[in-house]
């Protein structure tokens, strides 16, 4: 029969090994033995470690960086796009102005014409002369309205080559005289230049020779 106590029973130390002196030195051997299966990490896995994080503290700093950028691009964009439409807004406030102004002076010219007008021939103080002048005088200030809108009145005299850019052809005046050939006759009808651009040309009869 099995004594149920026996497995109870600690293993007791051999009472023949002697104690080790407390002074006395360990066995590196034995210590080796105990250390074997734990394996601190290589200079190679220490090396590859430190790569890895100072990839993953480069990629936060260039996240960073492209996040500020671009915030800083969409601010400029929305500063952009409000640039343009204040520059927008203020040229076609300063067209209208324009606009404006030189209606204005084609106004005073309009009233002028219209007093021409309501004069009544029946009147005997109303003359012919009067008349003329009324219509010289509106001429006159409507001419000037144009000039200071930045139109050119362009009314070659007689004698003047004539320049196709500038100049219609409206019929030839034959002449003898070789040095007035192609040089303008008279003038029909004025033309105008605005700010350079030709409106209109100016229409003019031309000499040429036979």
């Amino acid at each position: 029969m099995t004594d149920p106590t026996a497995n109870d029973t600690p293993d007791l130390p051999d009472l023949d090994d002697p104690p080790r002196d407390a002074g006395e030195p360990l066995d590196l051997g034995d210590v080796a033995g105990a250390t074997d299966g734990v394996r601190g990490p290589t200079p190679e896995e220490v090396e590859e470690a430190l790569a890895e994080a100072d990839a993953d503290a480069d990629l936060d700093r260039l996240q960073t960086e492209f996040d500020e950028l671009n915030d800083r691009h969409v601010r400029l964009v929305a500063e952009f796009a409000n640039f343009r439409r204040r520059s927008a807004d203020e040229r076609t406030g300063t067209w209208d102005r324009a606009q404006a102004d030189l209606v204005r002076k084609f106004l005073d010219v309009l009233d002028d014409l219209q007093r021409v007008a309501l004069l009544d021939p029946e009147d005997e103080a109303v003359t012919v002369q009067s008349i003329v002048e009324g219509i010289d005088l509106v001429e006159r200030k409507f001419v000037r309205a144009l000039e200071d809108a930045g139109a050119e009145v362009l009314s070659p005299p007689s004698g003047t080559a004539f320049d196709p850019e500038r100049m219609e052809a409206m019929m030839r005046v034959p002449v003898d005289d070789d040095d007035l050939d192609d040089t303008v006759s008279d003038v029909f009808g004025k033309g105008y230049l605005f700010r350079g651009h030709l409106v209109r040309p100016a229409r003019v009869s031309v000499h040429k020779a036979d």
